[in-house]
């Protein structure tokens, strides 16, 4: 049986969503919904304009990665999704594949803040013809060496910067390259260079960490593909407070991603969480018994527990389901103590913890540090 995998390893047109190299006999069948970055569903897509309808026909056309932009389509170009076509761009013309169209686009520009009227927008020229799909191959073919040669310039011109990706226009006039830099960075000679080394129009584009990740992909530690190069486009700000509520170690090797910035993940469930602690006893809040008082130290938000010990006591735990420990509250506000904690604590599946001295010293640390 032959080998394939050194041949989908070098396929270059993974990033645009294309599970095979275009060309002139397979290219209304490479692009495919769910191989694919982003990739939408149209489920408006079934719904026609009525006949002699005036109104502008919109379409969703991707590019590598996560770029995409819209187009009006012209009535007398018919395309449907998936397919390879030459729109407008400055200057020339650009290669893309349509990911949706019609109804289902006015959402999307809707979503997006896209307020462009039609007039000024750029247009659909035509399905990709066979001479447009060889130069967009070859253009496309150019790219991972031309992110090395960049790299090489860059560093000889000793530019505190990274070039991470670099995309061509599809009829090989202009390349983007995207980079990274902690500060400003004066790319004016670095321009100079590449163009006499591609020939081609050159544009630079700063991105930021997590947009460096979500082009590059990679494996997280969760062993799934990052969320940001599958699925996830809106990136919202990440504090350390979701952690913290999620009752999770603060450990920034363990935060963070692989962009270095705290994982998007930890937004996912907060809300939830929140929601849940509602429901939970202060962390301020001492249990005064006639054994002594007893601070918080930890909670299990799903099994409803909280953990307390004594103040002369610390590392002797004591897991309270927290109606019980809303009970003792309230037997402190009219004054009355009960005889000990442990009579109100889980005996089964919950019993007293004993912590090590490093694990003491630990909590101690952190209730001390952010409760």
């Amino acid at each position: 049986m032959e080998d394939n995998s050194q041949n989908i390893k070098e396929t270059p047109f993974f990033s645009r969503g294309c599970c095979a190299v275009p060309n002139q006999s397979n290219e209304g069948d490479v692009f495919k919904q769910g191989c694919a970055k982003l990739s939408v569903y149209d489920w408006l897509g079934d719904i026609e304009l009525a006949p002699g309808s005036s109104r502008p026909v919109f379409a969703e056309v991707r590019f590598k990665n996560d770029r995409k932009d819209f187009f009006v389509l012209p009535p007398e170009i018919a395309v449907s999704n998936g397919d390879i076509v030459a729109v407008e761009s400055s200057p020339g013309h650009d290669i893309g594949i349509v990911s949706m169209k019609g109804e289902t686009v006015k959402l999307q520009m809707k979503k997006k803040n896209f307020r462009l009227p039609p007039v000024q927008m750029k247009k659909i020229y035509r399905r990709a013809r066979s001479t447009d799909i060889e130069k967009w191959a070859s253009a496309v073919e150019n790219e991972t060496e031309s992110i090395y040669k960049s790299r090489t310039l860059a560093y000889d011109l000793k530019l505190k910067m990274k070039i991470n990706d670099v995309e061509f226009q599809g009829d090989g006039t202009k390349a983007i390259f995207y980079y990274t830099a902690d500060d400003r960075v004066d790319f004016r000679e670095l321009i100079k260079v590449l163009a006499d080394t591609f020939k081609v129009r050159i544009e630079m584009k700063q991105i930021g960490a997590r947009q460096e990740s979500a082009r590059l992909g990679g494996i997280g530690s969760c062993g799934r593909e990052l969320c940001c190069s599958t699925w996830h486009t809106n990136f919202t700000s990440v504090s350390t407070s979701s952690a913290r509520t999620q009752q999770l170690s603060l450990n920034p090797s363990k935060l963070a991603g692989q962009c270095g910035k705290l994982k998007c993940c930890l937004n996912f469930e907060n809300d939830m969480y929140l929601d849940a602690l509602k429901d939970f006893p202060s962390k301020n809040v001492v249990l005064k018994t006639k054994s002594g008082n007893a601070k918080y130290q930890k909670a299990d938000v799903f099994k409803r527990i909280v953990w307390y010990s004594y103040k002369e006591n610390r590392s002797s735990m004591m897991a309270i389901p927290i109606d019980k420990v809303k009970r003792i509250i309230q037997m402190n506000e009219k004054g009355k103590l009960p005889a000990k904690l442990e009579e109100f604590a889980e005996t089964q599946g919950h019993q007293t913890e004993y912590l090590t001295d490093t694990e003491k010293n630990e909590l101690i640390k952190f209730n001390e540090e952010f409760i």
